[in-house]
């Protein structure tokens, strides 16, 4: 997989995030029809922000994002909207989500995809997937 850089008036740049999260109490939630809303969640947000998937994994107990940004947004506020986004239309959706304190943990793990490429990162996410 080879990304090309983006190249604006100013700026070159190829922003590649890694951003993995997970419900409270990594609980096994994300399936069925929650599974399903939140990819669409996500893909909205995404969108709506010129933002690119690269990869995404829904697990039963975590997300996995590889996401192409721009280097204007801090990785901590993609996530920021994406798990508030979610949370609030998930739980207003869901009722029985509502019995956990909140959707989402407070932790985030981030990583760029400068160290380790990303066919490694979209390799390891579709192990992920299968297992």
């Amino acid at each position: 997989m080879e990304h090309d850089y983006i190249h604006e008036q100013h700026s070159v740049h190829l922003v590649i995030y890694h951003i993995i999260w997970c419900p409270k109490r990594r609980r096994k939630v994300l399936v069925g029809p929650v599974h399903d809303r939140l990819k669409q969640l996500i893909e909205d947000v995404v969108d709506e922000n010129g933002w690119q998937i690269i990869q995404l994994a829904i697990q039963p107990d975590h997300v996995h994002l590889l996401l192409r940004s721009n280097p204007y947004t801090l990785p901590t506020d993609i996530a920021r909207v994406i798990k508030g986004r979610s949370s609030h239309h998930l739980r207003q959706e869901y009722p029985h989500l509502l019995k956990m304190p909140s959707l989402w943990t407070r932790s985030t793990f981030y990583s760029t995809a400068g160290n380790v490429s990303s066919e490694i990162i979209q390799h390891y996410i579709e192990k992920q997937s299968t297992e």
